[in-house]
């Protein structure tokens, strides 16, 4: 297969592209590097990268014209970027889908994307299912404007199927960690595990009750490859995420247990770090009945293991002074 990965160089993608690569698939890269990093997928000679953008449609007509299938995960993303620039995320998010859509469209690739459970907003429910109904807060909380962006891209694809049977398969992903991801814009794993290794304060939002679940991006790589390789998905949503809960509050505890650091906890109100007015959602669980129906889905790394790989990875980064993890 030749496959494009638009976001390659970012944290996910530079996985997908590995795993890709590894059986045999050629791969092309098209990232304009604003998030990701050309240094997460150097060491892939095999890869064709383009340094562009999807707002770029020249470039992804002559992509596209040139694969077999596409995988979009270029995306504006993290709290911290979401809430300071929204015109940046708005644009990219929906701009960007519609280019790929037109041009997957035109020449019939399958296409592939990444959506997320920010969409589900401020859902009272503990465990999300794909056919829930959403809840997003107002228009004047820029902090919405990445779910609403995300719920935009999945009518817009799900049209692109309804009326011209446009091959393609969406996945709302929960809380995705692993190597290569950073803190740089409010990811909290690594940004707890780098400050436990430098002997910081773990700054948590809020009063640390907030729940997620977090998932290895060596589990969710082969669901993505799988949905892909799959026709009988065409058209679906599919949550991939995993199940085992934790709170905040007792995630800094546990990273600074198995860093043996010293570090204490400190509680920051989110109005200081986001401005008045931010919401968070309480708990996030996905339903993972639908894709373990698809395709077999089940997440295979628990949290510990998760938590050690992350924090050896870190180590290493600290340890050599990548820029990222000192500031």
């Amino acid at each position: 297969m030749r496959a494009l990965v638009t976001g390659g160089a970012g944290f996910i993608g530079s996985h997908l592209c590995e795993a890709l690569v590894n059986r045999g698939d050629k791969v092309f890269v098209l990232d304009d590097l604003s998030t990701g990093r050309f240094e997460n997928i150097e060491h892939l000679p095999e890869i064709e990268c383009i340094i562009d953008s999807c707002l770029n449609q020249e470039i992804v007509r002559e992509m596209v014209r040139d694969v077999d299938v596409v995988y979009h995960l270029a995306a504006t993303v993290g709290v911290q970027l979401v809430v300071n620039e929204p015109i940046r995320t708005i644009v990219n998010n929906i701009r960007g889908t519609e280019v790929i859509l037109e041009e997957t469209c035109r020449y019939r690739r399958k296409l592939l994307i990444t959506s997320t459970s920010e969409v589900y907003g401020k859902g009272s429910k503990e465990i999300f299912q794909e056919d829930d109904d959403r809840v997003i807060g107002p228009t004047h909380r820029h902090r919405w404007c990445y779910a609403a962006s995300k719920e935009i891209d999945e009518f817009l694809a799900l049209a692109y199927w309804k009326e011209k049977r446009h091959p393609v398969v969406l996945v709302r992903l929960f809380n995705t960690v692993g190597p290569r991801q950073t803190g740089r814009y409010g990811m909290v794993i690594p940004t707890f595990v780098r400050q436990a290794l430098m002997g910081e304060p773990l700054t948590v939002f809020g009063d640390g009750h907030q729940t997620r679940c977090f998932t290895y991006v060596g589990d969710v790589v082969p669901a993505l490859v799988a949905l892909m390789d799959s026709s009988a998905v065409n058209g679906e949503v599919y949550n991939i995420g995993n199940t085992t809960r934790i709170s905040m509050e007792e995630l800094a505890q546990r990273i600074i247990d198995r860093t043996h650091s010293h570090s204490e906890i400190r509680y920051i109100p989110y109005e200081r770090v986001y401005g008045p007015g931010y919401e968070d959602m309480r708990h996030r669980m996905p339903c993972l009945e639908k894709i373990r129906k698809a395709i077999g889905y089940e997440p295979k790394t628990d949290l510990e293991g998760i938590l050690d790989t992350v924090i050896a990875a870190v180590q290493k980064q600290v340890e050599n002074a990548a820029p990222e993890f000192l500031v």
